[in-house]
């Protein structure tokens, strides 16, 4: 049974944060109770990536060219004026990463340092304010710190997905950047996609009715719409029997895109190469990034470059769908009209996707310095 969920106070939380404990205010309240990791008791060998009510989320306004100093706030509910910019012309964006329990006892973020790039990038796109990553990683700190009893023990295999996201609040009518942003970072325990030791493939088809997005588009960006405009053409995909589906270029329908989802990645038959998409209309992966450095680390030679389909699928050992989530995803087969290709089970995915969640736990060297430990308040 989860602690009982705290109110609205200011400020961050205070107290040292020593990674498997934390003083923290309980809020709402003049008392002081201990927050500890796994504090919440939930079944974490049960968790999936799903929603779960945690203690609160933290939320900053800006408005008049700066951004207040932020507020915890108990309430999973947004008072936004009907006409606010993102419910009519769609400024929203927002980002994706984990938070880990290590094998040493303390609390690490993975990567964060690359969500605030992204994130800024896409700002920029949309007409959306920047931040300071000091503001970015202490909103993402305040967050763990204030639901840190939802953090799963190590040896769990879940982990503390975190959310930020920044929306247009303010209200208007004529189309044009918000006068008013809201950024929020909302936190979730989660498990592990696969309950056995090893990938599981999955079937996959092309998606040929339908374009994830333009080649001078917003599909380089992390936006609310660009997976809005996936719902029915993954909904479709899967009443085929398709978990997942590959996107090709808009343009020619050629050259390969990425999944739903996720970026592509792919291994030469020979082993001996890491193959991704260079697309301006892709999402930049932070998961493909670590994958390409720990492929150089295993001595495969790394190619970013246009793949046109029909022409080299043939020539694939393994395919995987990589991401936050689940960090690679193992694709079986591939299914385009009625030519089904298939793959080998994952070897080289097995290894990249295992040096991967070892570094995030501490239980391998974090040689590319991609862990930040979790600061005091």
């Amino acid at each position: 049974v989860a602690p009982p969920r705290p109110g609205p106070v200011p400020g961050p939380a205070t107290g040292p944060a020593t990674g498997a404990v934390l003083r923290a205010a309980a809020m709402g309240t003049a008392a002081v109770r201990e927050q500890k990791v796994g504090g919440a008791n939930l079944d974490w060998g049960s968790l999936f990536f799903s929603h779960q009510d945690v203690h609160c989320h933290v939320q900053y306004k800006w408005r008049g060219g700066t951004w207040d100093k932020g507020a915890e706030i108990k309430e999973p509910y947004m008072n936004m004026h009907v006409m606010a910019n993102v419910f009519h012309y769609g400024q929203a964006i927002f980002e994706g990463q984990k938070v880990f329990h290590c094998k040493d006892g303390k609390v690490r973020i993975f990567r964060d340092a690359a969500n605030f790039g992204r994130m800024t990038r896409g700002a920029e796109r949309l007409g959306m304010p920047s931040m300071p990553q000091e503001m970015f990683h202490e909103a993402i700190d305040r967050a763990i710190r204030a639901n840190l009893d939802f953090v799963p023990p190590y040896g769990s295999n879940g982990a503390l997905y975190v959310r930020p996201f920044m929306v247009g609040s303010g209200k208007q009518l004529g189309l044009g950047p918000s006068d008013e942003f809201l950024f929020t970072v909302v936190v979730a325990p989660v498990g592990s996609y696969y309950k056995t030791a090893g990938l599981t493939p999955i079937p996959c088809k092309v998606i040929d009715d339908f374009d994830r997005a333009a080649p001078q588009g917003v599909g380089q960006v992390k936006c609310a719409g660009n997976y809005a405009a996936d719902i029915v053409p993954s909904k479709k995909a899967k009443e085929e029997g398709f978990p997942i589906g590959l996107y090709l270029d808009a343009k020619e329908h050629r050259y390969i895109e990425e999944f739903n989802t996720s970026n592509f990645v792919a291994i030469s038959k020979d082993g001996k190469t890491y193959i991704t998409p260079d697309s301006q209309s892709v999402l930049e992966s932070v998961t493909n990034k670590c994958l390409e450095d720990l492929a150089r680390d295993h001595g495969l030679q790394v190619e970013r470059r246009r793949i046109d389909f029909d022409a080299e699928v043939a020539n694939f050992g393994e395919v995987g769908a990589v991401g936050t989530a689940v960090v690679i995803t193992a694709i079986k087969s591939i299914t385009r009209g009625t030519t089904v290709h298939e793959f080998k089970a994952p070897d080289v995915l097995q290894k990249l996707h295992d040096a991967v969640r070892a570094i995030q736990v501490g239980e391998a060297p974090d040689t590319h310095g991609w862990l930040r430990e979790l600061s005091a308040a």
